[in-house]
């Protein structure tokens, strides 16, 4: 027998396995097992509105959609065009945060996280490879909302699950995580971006797939450092969580507290989310994206928005390394009220470039840069610090499922979207950008308001009983 064989895989990481950046080796097979999914499902979300917009919607193609027709008569009706892809769009990315919190009960009951993660990755394939094909686009779609449920909420949960409570590693566990993430999104438009506008969108669609397979590859080979492949309870120590009926009231207390972030962070999500959908289609519309005479794809925005998200998750971990050595380092409601501010002032640059767009001319990209800068900025101090506090306060027999839960948020978010997309058609652009600034300021006051009534009840789980 190996080591692994005959160790508890279930234990966290002792505070000595450092392998990888510091952390442990395990945190190096699931951060790559990641950018490949990313970088996967980011090529997919890059290319689907201008996809449908450009091409997939016009006469001649959009007849060969099977189902397409019924779709438009019971669900959008009246829409078409631009209106019509976004609403597609919205649905798609709702329906695909939403699914995680039925794969996170498949695994805590039933699969364990291993085959669960592995099935998601092998729908996600199989729904790249159909995009192939114009007829099965919507099974294509409904392949990779099946996939990306089963993946997502699992992986995250199994980074969680390699540290003890007391490691102070886990933050910056998931700091690193998403770098992964941003550096799969830096290239994920170059290659397939390029493929898609410049040569053909099935090009673009099956480079994912392909990337999508060896990501499960990696994670495979990467079994042994993992967490344990365990059913309920689903315990990161050697010691078995309590069951369902023995969580207590400070256990339910703290689940209903960060379902009440939930909808909170849904709305202060709507600018982020927005990137991929009307602010595409905006930006190919009006910016000037031409350099030395060459006609730059639209879809490297995304490239723009994912280098500075990496290098603000960069910065912003290394800012917090070097505050902490000096005073005392905000905890992860702090830092969420930090990024929200960044967030209003990247919407208002939006605002800005709306507003002095020339009559006749194109947009300079100097305040879609700030945007992006400002933005990134905001990102990095909410989505992988909320992720982290949703893995630290969830009750452990629940951990998953609640994990799937905190993407409910990315599901409001990305449903109210589709809607708010659609009136980047019909809405002054200006009007369209302060919607969005809205939306932070809302968030901004509500997670001050969280943070001063419910910060105190959310500070430790629920242990394990002992003998």
């Amino acid at each position: 027998m190996t080591v692994a064989d005959t160790t508890p895989d279930f234990e966290p990481a002792p505070p000595h396995d450092r392998a990888f950046l510091g952390h442990p080796k395990g945190l190096g097979y699931l951060s790559f097992t990641e950018a490949c999914e990313r970088f996967s499902y980011y090529s997919m979300q890059t290319l689907l509105v201008l996809y449908m917009v450009q091409y997939l919607l016009h006469p001649g193609h959009v007849e060969n959609v099977v189902g397409l027709q019924w779709l438009r008569t019971h669900f959008y009706a009246g829409l078409d065009g631009q209106p019509l892809a976004s609403a597609i769009f919205g649905t798609y990315t709702a329906l695909v945060y939403a699914t995680p919190i039925l794969g996170g009960i498949i695994a805590d009951k039933w699969l364990g996280r291993h085959k669960t993660l592995i099935l998601g990755g092998i729908f996600m394939a199989i729904g790249h490879f159909l995009m192939a094909f114009e007829g099965s686009f919507l099974l294509a779609l409904f392949a990779l909302v099946v996939g990306v449920g089963l993946f997502k909420g699992n992986i995250a949960t199994q980074v969680g699950a390699l540290y003890g409570d007391e490691d102070n590693r886990r933050a910056m566990a998931f700091q690193i995580f998403y770098i992964a993430i941003n550096a799969s999104v830096i290239v994920a438009p170059l290659i397939t971006g390029t493929l898609g506008q410049k040569i053909g969108w099935h090009w673009g669609f099956g480079t994912a797939g392909v990337v999508m397979v060896l990501g499960l590859f990696i994670y495979i080979s990467g079994k042994r450092w993992l967490p344990a492949d365990t059913v309920h309870p689903n315990s990161v120590t050697d010691e078995p969580a309590p069951p369902l009926d023995k969580m207590d009231g400070n256990d339910w207390t703290r689940v209903i507290a960060l379902m009440l972030l939930i909808p909170v962070m849904a709305v202060s999500l709507l600018t982020n989310q927005e990137i991929f959908n009307a602010y595409l289609v905006w930006g190919d519309e009006h910016f000037a994206l031409s350099f030395m005479g060459t006609q730059i794809p639209s879809t490297w925005l995304i490239t723009l928005d994912a280098a500075l998200s990496f290098s603000m998750l960069v910065g912003v971990a290394l800012f917090w390394k070097w505050w902490g050595t000096k005073r005392r380092e905000p905890d992860e409601l702090g830092k969420m009220i930090i990024g929200s501010c960044f967030t209003i002032a990247g919407g208002l640059c939006l605002f800005m470039a709306a507003l002095t767009q020339p009559a006749a001319g194109k947009i300079g990209l100097f305040w879609p840069f700030m945007f992006h800068l400002l933005n990134s900025i905001g990102f990095a101090n909410i989505l992988p610090v909320s992720l982290a506090l949703f893995t630290k306060v969830a009750p452990r027999q629940i951990t998953a499922t609640v994990v799937g839960l905190y993407y409910l948020a990315f599901f409001a978010a990305n449903a109210v979207v589709g809607y708010v997309g659609g009136l980047y058609s019909s809405l002054p652009t200006t009007t369209f950008w302060l919607l969005h600034v809205a939306s932070a300021a809302f968030g901004l006051v509500c997670f001050i308001i969280f943070k001063v009534t419910m910060a105190s009840r959310m500070h430790h789980r629920t242990e394990p009983a002992t003998a």
